[in-house]
């Protein structure tokens, strides 16, 4: 039998959802579960890897919206390539968090809520509630940065980013370090698990790519690639190798071009994710299948297409393009 090394010895183990993981030992198992009918809609998993030396602890949560699957793709593969006895630190990674959602390809949890409004949660709420204070409770004790894994919803996509709140400044530099090449300055809607992780310390920041409901391969690629790279900026990988971290378009404000009141129909978009645009430029055209009224959907400010809708049937006050629009 091998002996553990000293300095694993000092380190120790450390506790999450009643398992403790030793230094230099990965474990899968599930979090909030217990023998009950509801403990179904409660019951996640979590991945733990507990470096053989001390440094920070970075958590990873994915699939808080069920039906934004690239990110659990990403949380996925992101703790399979780790190798603890290379690691300083310990990387706990929620994959699942909307477990049920995941499995059904819903959106919300099973009491129609939408989980990432949901937190800090309460031990005595909703399921909603519940699955957001088990999951919060694990963040409080063990998280010293978070990364929440995200993509476009209802038909939306969005061209990779990273949000990230403007008042803190070790977040904004995870933010930057992800390299993703856009970071949106904001706060986050109250009830969100980066809004609620922010107030109370720990950095957290949003990497959102793609669309719902379909994995994208070369963005699920580049989830892992940022994660990789905000581990090393953390000091967290042995002897890992120095990743060039573009130069980023800080964005302090975006906007959202939507469907004028009135103007429902078919959409048909005519830019593309990324695309640079000019106030008064056709973004699209929104037809009526019963009138063959065309309606032209313009920039109402010039920017870049950071967030679009599919083709698809929409109606008035529809989100359709979302622009980037002032950037440092």
């Amino acid at each position: 039998m091998l002996s553990t090394p000293l300095h694993a010895v000092q380190w120790g183990p450390v506790e999450v959802a009643g398992r403790q993981i030793s230094p230099g030992e990965t474990l899968r198992f599930p979090y909030g579960g217990e023998s009950s009918f509801e403990a179904s809609f409660l019951d996640a998993p979590v991945f733990v890897a507990r470096g053989v030396r001390e440094g920070p602890s970075l958590c990873i949560t994915a699939g808080i919206h069920g039906d934004e699957i690239n990110g659990t793709e990403i949380a996925r593969r992101s703790f399979s390539w780790i190798d603890p006895t290379a690691l300083n630190g310990t990387v706990i990674v929620f994959p699942m968090v909307n477990a049920a959602g995941v499995r059904s390809g819903n959106r919300y949890m099973q009491d129609r809520r939408d989980l990432n409004r949901e937190f800090p949660g309460r031990s005595n709420g909703s399921v909603s509630s519940i699955v957001a204070h088990t999951l919060f409770t694990e963040i409080r004790r063990n998280c010293r940065y978070l990364v929440d894994l995200h993509t476009g919803s209802f038909s939306r996509s969005n061209h990779p980013q990273i949000r990230v709140t403007s008042k803190d400044e070790v977040a904004f530099d995870l933010a930057r370090h992800f390299g993703v090449g856009i970071v949106v300055l904001g706060e986050g809607p109250s009830g969100s698990i980066r809004r609620e992780a922010g107030d109370i310390g720990i950095p957290a920041i949003i990497y959102e790519a793609g669309e719902p409901s379909r994995f994208d391969l070369d963005l699920i690629a580049s989830g892992v690639q940022g994660i990789e790279s905000v581990m090393a900026h953390l000091g967290m990988v042995q002897g890992g190798k120095e990743i060039e971290v573009p130069e980023s378009r800080i964005y302090t404000k975006t906007t959202w071009v939507r469907v004028p009141v009135g103007a429902g129909g078919y959409f048909f978009p005519t830019v593309e994710l990324g695309q640079a645009v000019s106030e008064g430029d056709r973004l699209g055209t929104i037809i009526d299948p019963l009138t063959d009224r065309y309606t032209a959907v313009a920039a109402t400010e010039s920017g870049e297409v950071i967030g679009l809708a599919f083709a698809q049937i929409v109606l008035s006050g529809y989100a359709l393009v979302h622009l980037g629009v002032q950037h440092r």
